[in-house]
């Protein structure tokens, strides 16, 4: 059994209206031992164009989750945050972690040259295939950087969004033959992203987010958790990437067989920045 979700996002994200109590609460009632808050910082964010804002008071985060594990004794909460990677604001993103006490970081690919592939506009300036390598390209780029995180988010995140997809998505239908064909196109990057992960001491993580949107697959896609495995990849943490608490975490019930499938045995916490591996039986 998984019983830590560490990836939820609560109000101090600019997409989520959840409070934190709200989703705490909601991991007691499912008997969860632990939960990790990850709300979105995302620096140079370009907010004017698609009028949001990544980012909140770290000094009130803190505060507050002090504050419920007081109040909540039954349950571990630990304090996190998604960090969206960008080469030119790669000071201050690193200077975040350095300068406060979270207990695990992650990181994610969530612009592509200053473009977020959620809208419509990143498809129609790069086209579906070059646009899913693209994103590929920059997570590589990302990586090599070295930015003080502990697991990659949501690798193959660009899926969700992609046009084929969307359209699949709406339909109710799974096009797998398309999911295998982008896996089959990117392997090589795919491969040079994992490899530089595992040598770099870095994790990644299984979102079951996918599921939640209907692509048959959390993210990434269990071909590619099962090649991280096959490459000597052993931190693997485990998040719904919830928003809501009705999501908190998804579908974790289906991931230990599906983790023992890709020859996978354990799955990661994080406490404090450290890695703890944890039995999936």
């Amino acid at each position: 059994m998984i019983l830590s979700d560490n990836h939820v996002h609560t109000f101090f994200s600019a997409d989520s209206t959840t409070p934190m109590q709200e989703m705490i609460k909601r991991a007691i009632q499912l008997n969860l031992s632990s939960i990790c808050f990850t709300d979105h910082i995302d620096y140079g964010f370009p907010s004017e164009r698609y009028q949001i804002e990544f980012l909140f008071s770290i000094e009130d985060y803190f505060e507050t989750i002090q504050n419920l594990a007081k109040q909540y004794s039954s349950i571990q909460i630990r304090t996190g945050v998604e960090l969206g990677l960008k080469k030119d604001t790669f000071e201050t993103i690193n200077a975040l972690p350095k300068k406060n006490p979270f207990d695990f970081v992650i990181g994610s690919t969530h612009l592509v040259d200053n473009i977020d592939p959620y809208y419509e506009e990143y498809w129609e300036k790069f086209g579906e295939e070059n646009g899913i390598f693209h994103y590929y390209e920059t997570t590589y780029e990302n990586i090599q950087l070295n930015f003080d995180i502990d697991v990659y988010g949501h690798i193959d995140y660009i899926i969700r969004y992609c046009p084929t997809m969307r359209k699949a998505q709406k339909t109710g239908e799974r096009n797998e033959s398309f999911y295998q064909n982008i896996m089959k196109k990117n392997a090589e990057i795919l491969d040079e992203i994992l490899l530089s992960l595992i040598h770099s001491g870095k994790g990644i993580e299984v979102n079951t987010a996918g599921l939640k949107y209907g692509l048959g697959h959390p993210n990434p896609h269990e071909a590619i958790i099962k090649r991280y495995h096959e490459l000597g990849g052993t931190i693997l943490a485990i998040g719904s990437d919830a928003h809501k608490s009705e999501h908190l975490a998804f579908c974790f019930e289906t991931l230990p067989k599906l983790l023992s499938q890709c020859g996978v045995t354990h799955y990661t916490e994080f406490h404090k920045r450290h890695p703890v591996q944890i039995s999936l039986t």
